[in-house]
């Protein structure tokens, strides 16, 4: 713990956004040099699989965010088949699953977080989610950085809530109280077969720019108040399995079902490995 803080201290100090958006500059820009230089390095430190990318050649991509955003060869994760099953919606690892115990959401040891926090401070929005089940999804830099859904469902409202940038890896979870609910975020709340659903895209520094398929790149620009869009008329419908959005850089996904809607396997635990497609849960 003495090792988390001290590392994770120094990002209260940090200029956030700014850093962000330097990076988002840097990570945008065509320069065949840099843009070359910059994915190989991340290829190379965090051991990114290219023969799954659909496009191997990493000079084939126009920048650092496009290969960061690089699409997968068609099968390369197939989507679970089970009778009622939910899938995963990200290659990643499990940060943590478990209940939504009195509206509370663990994080970390002797740190959770509220659902109408996580959801931009809305009793209403949060109630569908008392007592239900959270699933909590990191993704790494070497990982797929686009979201599918978890079920089929028709969105009914996305909600973008302000907030900080701070880093979303473990060491910052074991530090930061509430983490999740302090970052800045975008939630997509769908109706279900097994009712309410929110998909919670939760940004990270580096990582202020979060869109969706339906929207386009919802952030930035970074929010003073808490925004929200209705779809009550033409709400898309997406197939379980569809691509929903994406990270520009990565971070984290929550997945919130309600009461007696859903259930996780037994071994979608904290550390957990997950791949996209693959059976997580079953809907009740």
């Amino acid at each position: 713990m003495i090792k988390d803080t001290l590392t994770t201290l120094p990002q209260y100090l940090l200029p956030q956004h700014t850093l962000s958006r330097l990076m988002s500059r840097l990570t945008h820009s065509k320069n065949v040099a840099w843009k070359n230089f910059f994915i190989r390095q991340i290829v190379r430190h965090y051991g990114v699989n290219m023969d799954e990318a659909f496009e191997s050649n990493i000079e084939a991509y126009k920048s650092f965010n496009h290969f960061f955003t690089r699409e997968l060869k068609p099968g390369i994760r197939p989507l679970t088949s089970a009778p009622n099953a939910i899938a995963c919606p990200a290659d990643g690892a499990v940060s943590q699953a478990g209940a939504i115990s009195g509206g509370t959401i663990f994080q970390a040891k002797g740190k959770s977080f509220t659902a109408v926090d996580l959801l931009g401070g809305s009793a209403e929005r949060a109630a569908p989610f008392q007592d239900g089940v959270f699933s909590t999804i990191y993704l790494s830099p070497k990982d797929y950085h686009r979201l599918h859904m978890p079920l089929t469902g028709t969105l009914r409202e996305m909600v973008h809530i302000p907030g900080r940038l701070f880093s979303v890896n473990t060491a910052t979870a074991n530090v930061v109280p509430g983490l999740f609910a302090r970052n800045e975020r975008v939630a997509a709340i769908f109706d279900t077969e097994a009712g309410p659903m929110a998909l919670v895209l939760v940004g990270a520094i580096f990582v202020s720019s979060v869109e969706t398929v339906w929207h386009g790149v919802v952030t930035p620009p970074t929010v003073s108040t808490v925004q929200s869009w209705r779809y009550d008329n033409g709400a898309p419908t997406l197939q379980i399995g569809e691509e929903m959005g994406r990270f520009n850089m990565g971070s984290t996904i929550i997945v919130l079902f309600g009461k007696d809607r859903a259930a996780w396997t037994e071994s979608l635990a904290a550390g957990k490995s997950v791949r996209l497609g693959e059976m997580i849960g079953k809907k009740l």
